[in-house]
C-alpha cells in the first residue's frame, strides 16, 4: 500500500461522528507510527509519510466526504500511485458495530466518499477497509434518517465495539503494508468478532 486514506468530514463538529470512523483509524495508525499529519494545500488534506521500507502516505481529506476524490486523486497523481496500491478506510452502514471487513474493488454501496474517489481515479479497483457502524433502526430508513445517523456519535454501547474493530484491523496493517492483502483478509475475517451481548 502506497496510500492510506481515511474518510470523514473535517472540523470539530464532525470529529466524533460515525461517519468519521475512517479518520479515527488513520489517526491511530499515524500515532502508532509516530507520524505527524500536516495540512498540505496542494493535496487538499492532512498528510503524513510513514517511515517504513516502502514509501507509504497517509491522507485525511480536508474536503467534505462527498468530495474526497479530489484530494485522493491529487496525491495519487503526484506520486504516481495506482488504484490497487490505495487503501480507503471508511464507515460501513451494512456492517454492525464491532465488525470490520477488507476487500478490493467491487461496488460502493452508495457511499458518497467511495463514489467520488472511484470517479476521480477512473477506477474502483482500490482496497477498502470497512468499519461497521450499523444502520438506523432498519434497512427501510429514509435517506434523511441515514444522514442524521452517520452524522451523530455512536451510542455508548456501540463505541467500544467500533474501537475494538479498529484495534483488530490495525493489527493486520503490517501485512497490508507488505502488499499481502489476501493474508490480511484471511487473518481479519477469521478472527472472532466481539459479541454485542
Amino acid at each position: 500500500m502506497k496510500l492510506v486514506v481515511g474518510l470523514g468530514n473535517p472540523g470539530k463538529k464532525y470529529e466524533r461522528t460515525r461517519h468519521n470512523a475512517g479518520f479515527w483509524w488513520v489517526e491511530r495508525l499515524a500515532h502508532g507510527a509516530k507520524a505527524t499529519l500536516r495540512s498540505e494545500g496542494k493535496f487538499q488534506g492532512r498528510v503524513a509519510r510513514l517511515a517504513d521500507a516502502a514509501e507509504t502516505w497517509l491522507l485525511l481529506p480536508a474536503t467534505y466526504m462527498n468530495e474526497s476524490g479530489r484530494a485522493v486523486a491529487a496525491l495519487a497523481s503526484f506520486y504516481k500511485i495506482e488504484p490497487q496500491e490505495i487503501l480507503v478506510v471508511h464507515d460501513e452502514l451494512d456492517l454492525p458495530p464491532g465488525t470490520v471487513r477488507l476487500k478490493r474493488g467491487g461496488g460502493t454501496s452508495g457511499h458518497n466518499g467511495l463514489n467520488d474517489i472511484a470517479e476521480h481515479l477512473g477506477s474502483n479497483d482500490f482496497w477498502r477497509l470497512r468499519i461497521g457502524i450499523g444502520h438506523p433502526r432498519d434497512m427501510a430508513a429514509s435517506e434523511q434518517e441515514v444522514v442524521d445517523y452517520v452524522l451523530h456519535p455512536p451510542r455508548a454501547e456501540e463505541h467500544p465495539l467500533i474501537e475494538d474493530a479498529i484495534a483488530r484491523s490495525l493489527e493486520v496493517w503490517p501485512l497490508l503494508a507488505a502488499g499481502d492483502g489476501q493474508a490480511a483478509m484471511l487473518r481479519l475475517h477469521t478472527r472472532p468478532e466481539r459479541s454485542k451481548e
